[in-house]
């Protein structure tokens, strides 16, 4: 199987791609500036506590008060096999200064969920510096290799404190570990003394950016990684090379003319993610629907008609559509519970066969997940991990027409779509090119100068002309490459920057 990693950057966003023979599992985007705020560490400030709810909101400057719960150390660790857990629980007030770090995303309506029990991810080990844990990855299963790891990581703890042992820690040497113990400690000593000073809803400590993530944790059997911007290739270079698995000979910087997503088929696969319907290599299909509090995924014969009798006919689409169920919510990043309605059976033992084809495909996910027997409506229930924003919230927004109950690409998406659509165009030798579109979408793009970048670097010598239009939908759009020296263009138009 060929595995391929991609990472590029452009409209102020990063974003980075895992396919497996061509075909997407995994995407991550995260905005250049802010960053992710998933294990971001800040100052903050008590605004009120619920003693009834064993609950703090904590103001951390952003836009809502984050969620402190008071009383469920035991869930952080029960992921992994260990003992401990225990530490100096905060007593709190309100008007308190208590350092906090960022362990769920503000979704919805609701504000980040925090805790004090801080953490330090490496590659190898994460560190507690303020809990008294000794755990390990369940996917080490080697007694021998377990037990010398569990000493080492012992070894290099002090009083009070805890480390837990990653799945890569199995290939990794004593010095290794010492290594990035130490280092590990150095970040929550500098976020310390950064809180000393720090004003509240300052961040004292910042997750790293995408790909340096993506390089620490996730790139194991990489058959190649390619990389679509020069500044972007630079720094994941020096990191190949601290990796045995890698090294710098497996990563490509992408020169073509064209999009490097549009180049490599991945463009139309993105788009495919906004569809509410996806549909299978046998005629069957899925839908997918969100809700604030679960995602429900309906699954459907279509144009299978099967070979044999219905209960086999059914029995075949479900177990495909377990399969597929599987990197879609891998692909789409979504978390919380997932409700799969698959068509109904009979046969007790094909119940038990789609769930256990559902668990299968589920185990490659990094993030957690569990899946619930089947009930005689032949519903499964399952949970994923959350590890970030759900795709879709940052390729869809609600649309404004129809009483909030739809969704319309959203505005850095189709800026990414634009983007691809004018590099054709040069790459086809075109020196200017005019984009009729949405007028609110034309504003937007000026506004948030999502191509400042190319104008100032590789587009200085072309020129861009976008004409807005009231009337159109939007994510209306049309571009046209032209050659003239002279234009003729409405009042309206307008040059890019």
């Amino acid at each position: 199987m060929k595995k391929e990693w991609f990472f590029d950057r452009f409209c102020g966003m990063q974003v980075a791609a895992y396919t497996e023979d061509g075909v997407i599992v995994e995407v991550g985007v995260e905005d250049e500036q802010h960053g992710d705020l998933l294990g971001n560490i800040y100052v903050g400030k008590v605004q009120n506590v619920l003693s009834g709810m064993q609950a703090a909101f904590v103001s951390c400057g952003l836009e809502r008060n984050c969620y402190l719960p008071l009383g469920e150390r035991a869930a952080l660790f029960g992921s992994y096999d260990g003992e401990g857990g225990e530490g100096a629980r905060p007593v709190l007030k309100e008007g308190d200064s208590v350092l906090v770090q960022i362990t769920k995303l503000p979704r919805g309506g609701k504000g980040a969920k925090v805790t004090c029990d801080l953490s330090f991810v490496g590659k190898n080990l994460i560190y507690l510096p303020r809990t008294d844990f000794l755990g390990i990855s369940r996917k080490i299963t080697e007694p021998e290799v377990r037990e010398r790891l569990l000493k080492e990581a012992d070894k290099l703890r002090e009083p009070g404190q805890g480390f837990i042992v990653r799945t890569a820690a199995a290939e990794a040497t004593r010095r290794q570990l010492k290594v990035e113990c130490e280092y590990l400690k150095r970040m929550y000593r500098s976020a310390l003394e950064a809180a000393k000073t720090a004003p509240h809803g300052t961040p004292v400590y910042r997750e790293y950016a995408l790909p340096v993530k993506v390089m620490r944790d996730s790139l194991g059997g990489a058959n190649r990684i390619v990389v679509g911007d020069r500044e972007l290739y630079e720094k994941v270079l020096p990191l190949a090379r601290l990796r045995p698995d890698l090294g710098e000979k497996k990563v490509a910087l992408y020169e073509g003319a064209r999009s490097m997503f549009a180049e490599f088929g991945l463009s139309e696969q993105i788009m495919r993610l906004t569809d509410a319907r996806l549909d299978l290599p046998n005629g069957s299909y899925l839908v997918v629907d969100r809700t604030e509090a679960m995602t429900v995924i309906d699954v459907n014969t279509g144009r299978y008609t099967g070979e044999s009798d219905l209960e086999s006919t059914v029995f075949e689409t479900n177990l495909l559509a377990a399969k597929e169920i599987a990197r879609l919510v891998r692909v789409r990043g979504i978390g919380g519970i997932i409700a799969v309605d698959f068509i109904d059976m009979t046969e007790e033992e094909h119940c038990r066969a789609v769930d256990e084809a559902l668990a299968a495909a589920l185990s490659e996910d990094r993030a957690k997940c569990r899946v619930y027997p089947m009930n005689e409506l032949c519903v499964t229930l399952f949970t994923r991990k959350r590890t970030g924003n759900d795709l879709v919230n940052f390729l869809l927004k609600k649309c404004p027409a129809c009483s909030r109950q739809g969704y319309v690409l959203s505005d850095i998406f189709m800026a990414m779509r634009l983007r691809a659509a004018i590099l054709d165009h040069f790459a086809s030798g075109y020196r200017a090119v005019v984009i009729d579109l949405n007028a609110q979408l034309m504003s937007t793009v000026l506004a948030n100068r999502y191509f400042a970048e190319e104008m100032k670097g590789e587009w200085k010598d072309k020129r861009v002309y976008m004409v807005p239009h009231l009337t159109w939908k939007e994510e209306e759009f049309t571009v046209r490459g032209d050659n003239s020296d002279v234009l003729t263009l409405p009042n309206d138009a307008q040059i890019l920057y």
